[in-house]
């Protein structure tokens, strides 16, 4: 499996992953029309000069280069809020004091706003449910963030996701529920296609911009604050891993989280590492043909080209990286042995530049950092 970026040709397995997620995934909607305007803008984003973010919005797909099926999709926005509004909510706690009556009560509300205007943003992320296999879900995830780590130029310096909020299997959300009772008289899936379709001035004119009381909200509303869906789970954990947190931000329509993190903090940015690709087929193992017989037993490693419009990555345990001291100790790839077949597929040739991740080292990487928190957690 290999990670591209999404051409003309992927309109109609793109159409079909829009069907498959269901509502709720507003980044990719079953319109062909729309989707096609997609396509055509990430296209453009991958082959525009950029000194600094825009309206760039790069949309990957992950291909099973034997069959030509796609499994799944991953994009980044370069500029969120750029061409049309990004809303949410924040949560806030209220304090009412009396202090004549030594009264005092504090109360969640929440107040729509654009705190996140001009933050790059991860989104689309997408594994069909037939294809998931073994590191597929972490080659969607963190891809993205190895890209943005070689063109940073390209993104903000603050990166965000919006999680998938909590709906039912026939795509009704409580949230949206009490919302819709109170203040919008429109379905979940109607108001998430709009919003889909870039449209958002409804969100003006008819969602409320005074603070909601949350303790006047259904219970159902409520428990859903701040909660994702079933099947966003394991991309939540992926992405808390690396380091990001949800600091009270929250969905319009369903609720769901908002987490952050700067860009320099990402765990797959700071354990991911430039290096010089060496091809040889020695070192593995050919058989007449050419072609691959074994292979060393490496840790699973995420490789990449550098390129934009002709980048490609992928997960391979076939990679050897030789490492040697820097000045200041520590240890820096000198050369990463390729398999040709692999470097091919890569667009790599001898003394091309790549990016690895061994995703060994981010487990450790991260397993550190969290011991480091937890030291000062009293």
């Amino acid at each position: 499996m290999i990670i591209r970026p999404v051409s003309d040709k992927d309109l109609d397995a793109l159409f079909q992953i829009a069907m498959e997620s269901g509502p709720g995934f507003t980044s990719l909607m079953p319109d062909k029309d729309a989707l096609a305007l997609k396509v055509a803008h990430s296209m453009a984003s991958f082959e525009r000069r950029v000194t600094t973010p825009d309206d760039e919005h790069y949309l990957f797909v992950l291909e099973d280069e034997q069959t030509g099926d796609i499994l799944g999709t991953t994009g980044i926005e370069a500029n969120a809020g750029h061409t049309r509004p990004l809303y949410h909510f924040r949560r806030n706690t209220v304090t009412h004091h009396s202090r004549d009556l030594d009264l005092l009560r504090s109360v969640e509300t929440l107040t729509r706003c654009n705190h996140y205007t001009g933050y790059s943003e991860i989104c689309s992320l997408y594994l069909r449910p037939e294809f998931r296999q073994a590191n597929a879900g972490k080659l969607l995830s963190r891809v993205r963030f190895l890209f943005m780590a070689l063109h940073p130029e390209r993104f903000s310096d603050k990166v965000i996701a919006e999680m998938r909020g909590v709906s039912n299997t026939a795509g009704q959300s409580p949230f949206w529920d009490w919302l819709k009772t109170h203040f919008v008289d429109m379905e979940f899936d109607q108001a998430t296609h709009l919003v889909g379709s870039g449209y958002t001035d409804f969100i003006e004119e008819l969602m409320p911009s005074h603070p909601l009381y949350t303790c006047l909200m259904s219970s159902d509303a409520r428990a859903v604050l701040s909660q994702v869906h079933n099947h966003t789970r394991p991309a939540l954990r992926i992405l808390e891993s690396e380091g990001f947190q949800h600091k009270g931000f929250v969905d319009l329509f369903d609720g769901g989280p908002t987490v952050e993190c700067d860009l320099s903090d990402i765990g797959s940015v700071r354990s991911s590492s430039a290096c010089v690709v060496k091809i040889d087929d020695t070192a593995v193992g050919t058989n007449r043909s050419g072609e691959p017989t074994s292979y060393p037993q490496n840790e699973p490693t995420l490789i990449t080209n550098t390129g934009i419009a002709d980048f490609r990555a992928t997960i391979t345990s076939r990679v050897s990286a030789a490492s040697i001291p820097n000045k200041a100790g520590r240890q820096r790839p000198e050369a990463l042995t390729v398999p040709s077949a692999l470097a091919e597929k890569l667009r790599l040739g001898n003394g091309s530049l790549a990016r690895i991740l061994s995703l060994n080292q981010v487990k450790r990487a991260q397993t550190r950092y969290m011991a480091t928190e937890l030291s000062y957690a009293y």
